[in-house]
């Protein structure tokens, strides 16, 4: 399981999004609410630790400093009724090693705190290739001291599986940072095509010579329902005309944040 600012919360956290022998960190978007259980969980087709985070949320208007939840029970249960208990440490952060996820099976997160139960189930879909990443001119900008640099675009090409249902979900690290902004995508318009999704962002700008690393997750349903959901109020921007609020959760009864069974596949390309 991999990790994941409450305009979007660094798990991940993808350092959630990076929840397994690599961290992924991953950020929510919540509203003004304060004092709400947050749960972000992710098991991945990787072996390695995988890990549940569980803090208290704030209002967006705070500082991130998210006060972490200690002494919970968690497991995670696989569809053939095996149970894997999490162990916390550090405080809110809790895992378990020697697990690793198989796409078509059904996995249940079960988390016990403050005297609830809370449950949240995912199925992991089956992996589709990564097959290569590259770089394309963008807009041009001015560096300083007059001069313009070209900033780059980073395309992730892969083939969809013709007639099955396929999420995706990309994370974006450049020179070891994690872009903010969220790329949720699904192939109803493009179903056994070959795709070449450009990963455009606001966050970081990407020059010739830089290191872009591109995380690709296979995601089901409701989870790229949550993702998707926080794309659309990304697209408004930093000043955009909506307020933050709480995308839909697979988490049982209401939680903030998501419980995801998916793949991943990594690439590294040095933009030219």
């Amino acid at each position: 399981m991999k990790n994941y600012n409450n305009s979007i919360l660094f798990v991940l956290t993808i350092g959630l999004l990076c929840l397994t022998a690599c961290e992924e960190v991953i950020d929510l978007k919540l509203d003004d609410a304060s004092g709400q259980l947050v749960i972000e969980g992710s098991l991945t087709n990787a072996s390695g630790p995988q890990m549940v985070k569980l803090t208290k949320n704030i209002p967006f208007t705070s500082t991130n400093i998210y006060p972490p939840v200690i002494g919970a029970v968690v497991t995670v249960q696989a569809s053939s009724g095996v149970s894997f208990p999490l162990i916390e440490g550090p405080a809110g952060t809790y895992t378990v090693n020697g697990l690793a996820g198989a796409p078509g099976s059904t996995y249940t997160l079960i988390v016990k705190s403050g005297g609830h139960t809370y449950s949240a189930a995912s199925t992991m879909p089956n992996a589709v290739a990564l097959d290569s990443l590259t770089s394309k001119d963008g807009r041009s900008g001015n560096t300083g001291g007059g001069n313009i640099s070209v900033r780059k675009v980073v395309t992730a090409h892969y083939q969809d599986p013709p007639g099955v249902k396929n999420q995706y979900l990309f994370l974006v690290y450049v020179n070891g940072v994690q872009v903010k902004n969220v790329f949720a995508y699904d192939d109803n318009l493009t179903d056994g095509s070959h795709v070449g999704a450009d990963l455009r962002q606001s966050d970081i700008d990407v020059y010739v010579g830089d290191t872009v690393k591109v995380e690709m997750l296979c995601i089901d349903k409701q989870i790229y329902t949550y993702w998707f959901a926080l794309q659309q109020q990304d697209a408004h921007g930093p000043s955009g005309s909506t307020a933050p609020a709480n995308p839909p959760t697979n988490i049982s009864p209401a939680a903030l944040g998501y419980f995801s069974a998916h793949t991943i596949q990594t690439k590294t390309i040095v933009v030219k």
